[in-house]
């Protein structure tokens, strides 16, 4: 199974809560990515009003799909607040 977000939610500072396709919650903090590592890329998500603006797709999405963070990256950056996995048959 690949992983992708389903469902996203700005709580505050730089601070998203993201629901991934096995039913784990996690809050991701960006700040550390953002303003202790100098990634240009993501430069312009240091205004917090164009960071609150990401998108859900299979990820997070800024600036119409111009900047993103693969969803694996994001799940284990994350701090898990509902561990409820969805059990998949085969």
């Amino acid at each position: 199974m690949f992983t992708e977000v389903t469902k996203a939610e700005y709580i505050g500072n730089y601070k998203v809560s993201v629901l991934f396709n096995d039913g784990v919650t996690k809050i991701i903090d960006f700040y550390s990515i953002l303003f202790l590592h100098d990634y240009p890329a993501f430069i312009t998500l240091k205004d917090i009003e164009v960071f609150k603006k990401f998108k859900v797709t299979d990820t997070l999405e800024w600036d119409n799909g111009n900047i993103d963070i693969a969803p694996e990256t994001l799940y284990e950056m994350g701090e898990t607040v509902n561990a409820n996995p969805i059990e998949y048959s085969i």
